[in-house]
C-alpha cells in the first residue's frame, strides 16, 4: 500500500489542477493521496469528482504558522471538518493576506532591479492562492534565477531575504487546538528542512507534542538520512507518529508523487484519530480528461 500524505495543486502553489493531481497519483501507483494545499480546501471538491477507482483521497491543508516571531513553520492538518467556523476563519485570514504580501515582495524585487510585474505573477497564480512560488516562477521566466528553488535564498525570497515580506500566520499551538476541535489530526511538516531557512527546535516539537500534536513528517526530500534518523528517535521519545510524503508541487519541484511514503499502520492510526472527516474512496473517475 503506497500512501503520500502531502501534495499541492493549483488551488495553492502546485501546477497540477486537483483533477490532474489525483489522476497522476493513480498513474504513479499510489493507493492513498492527501491534498494539502496551503491554507485552503478549495481543491477538494474537484479532486473528489474525478477520483479514480482504487485511489483514496485524504482531505487536508498545510497551515502556515509562526513560532516565536519566526515564520516558515508548516502544520499539516488532515481530515478536519472544513466548515468548523473558527478554523475556517483563521484560514481565511491567512489567505486574505497573501495578495498584499505578494505585492509587497514584487515591489521589493523591483527596487532591487528585477523587472517583475504584478500582472505576470497574477497570471502564473491563476485561480490559486498567490504565494512565493508564483513570484519565483516569474523570476525564472525573466531569467533572474535558473530554477524556483534558486529564488528561495537570502538574496531573494527566503525568510528574512532581501525581497521577503511577512504575512499573517497561525500560532502553531493555536493551529493544533483548532484542528483538534474540528476533529482533525496534525503533523508537523518538514521540521528540519535547512534549505528552507528555518529549522524547528526539538524543544518546540516537544512543547507541541505536549499540546496535542499527533505526528512529525520525517521522510521528506529536504531531510537527509541523518536528519531522518534523529527525527525518528525524537518522535519515539515524544510518542509522535512519523509520516513520509512527497510535498509534490507538480513541475515546480523535481520531486515525484510517492517519492516518500507513509507506513500503512501510521495511516491507519491517523484515520482512527480523525472524527471531522473521513477518507474518500475513489468511485471510478476517468484516468484521462
Amino acid at each position: 500500500m503506497r500512501i503520500d500524505l502531502h501534495t499541492h495543486s493549483t488551488a495553492s502553489d502546485g501546477t497540477d489542477t486537483p483533477a490532474e493531481l489525483v489522476r497522476n497519483a493513480a498513474a504513479a501507483g499510489l493507493d492513498v493521496v492527501a491534498l494539502t494545499d496551503h491554507d485552503t480546501v478549495r481543491g477538494h471538491a474537484e479532486a473528489r469528482a474525478v477520483l479514480p477507482e482504487g485511489l483514496t483521497l485524504v482531505t487536508g491543508a498545510e497551515l502556515s504558522c509562526r513560532l516565536d516571531g519566526v515564520g516558515g513553520l508548516h502544520m499539516l492538518a488532515y481530515l478536519f471538518d472544513p466548515d468548523e467556523p473558527e478554523l475556517a476563519r483563521e484560514r481565511e485570514l491567512v489567505r486574505d493576506d497573501r495578495v498584499p504580501r505578494a505585492r509587497t515582495m514584487v515591489r521589493k524585487l523591483q527596487e532591487l532591479g528585477v523587472p517583475v510585474e504584478w500582472e505576470r505573477v497574477a497570471r502564473i497564480a491563476g485561480d490559486g492562492s498567490v504565494g512565493r512560488p508564483h513570484i519565483a516562477t516569474a523570476m525564472v521566466e525573466l531569467g533572474v534565477v535558473p530554477s524556483v528553488s534558486d529564488a528561495f535564498t537570502p538574496q531573494w525570497l527566503a525568510d528574512g531575504g532581501r525581497a521577503h515580506a511577512e504575512k499573517h500566520e497561525h500560532d502553531p499551538f493555536d493551529a493544533v487546538r483548532l484542528v483538534k476541535a474540528a476533529g482533525g489530526v496534525t503533523v508537523l511538516a518538514h521540521p528540519a528542512a535547512v534549505k528552507r531557512g528555518h529549522v524547528v527546535p526539538e524543544s518546540a516539537i516537544a512543547e507541541l507534542a505536549a499540546a496535542g500534536l499527533d505526528g512529525v513528517e520525517v521522510d521528506h526530500m529536504d531531510h537527509d538520512e541523518a536528519t531522518r534518523a534523529r527525527l525518528r528517535g525524537l518522535a519515539r521519545e515524544l510518542g509522535l507518529l512519523t509520516t513520509g510524503s512527497s510535498d509534490y508541487h507538480g513541475s515546480r519541484k523535481t520531486v515525484r508523487l510517492g517519492e516518500n511514503v507513509t507506513d500503512p499502520e501510521i495511516y491507519g492510526e491517523i484515520t482512527r484519530r480523525a472524527t471531522g472527516a473521513f477518507p474518500v474512496p475513489g468511485a471510478g473517475g476517468p484516468l484521462v480528461p
